[in-house]
C-alpha cells in the first residue's frame, strides 16, 4: 500500500488500523517511518499533518501520543555519521 509525501510507505496510516496495537510497536513504526522520508521532506510538517489527519481524531490512540513526542521533541539538524561524516567539504578524510 502506498502512501503521500507525509507518509510515504503508509506506516503511520496502517498503524492506526491495528487493533490493540501498544506504544512500544508505535515506537519501532515511527522509526521505520522517520527513515522512510526523503531527505528534503520536512519532518515536523509531516508530522503536524500526520497529527491532524490521524492523531486528531483518534487522540487516545498510542500512536497519537508518538506522533506528538516526535513533534515536541528536539530535532537534530542534518545527518551524522556514515561516510559523510568522516570526509570533510573538501573531500579529505
Amino acid at each position: 500500500m502506498k502512501g503521500d509525501g507525509n507518509d510515504p510507505k503508509a506506516l503511520i496510516r496502517e498503524a492506526y488500523l491495528i487493533e490493540g496495537i501498544g506504544e512500544v510497536e508505535c515506537r519501532s513504526i515511527f522509526v521505520d517511518w522517520a527513515l522512510s522520508l526523503p531527505a528534503e521532506t520536512d519532518s515536523a510538517q509531516a508530522l503536524r499533518v500526520l497529527i491532524a489527519r490521524h492523531a486528531e481524531p483518534a487522540p487516545d490512540h498510542p500512536m497519537s501520543r508518538v506522533l506528538r513526542e516526535g513533534l515536541a521533541e528536539p530535532r537534530i539538524k542534518g545527518r551524522r555519521g556514515g561516510r559523510d561524516g568522516r570526509i570533510n567539504r573538501n573531500g579529505a578524510r
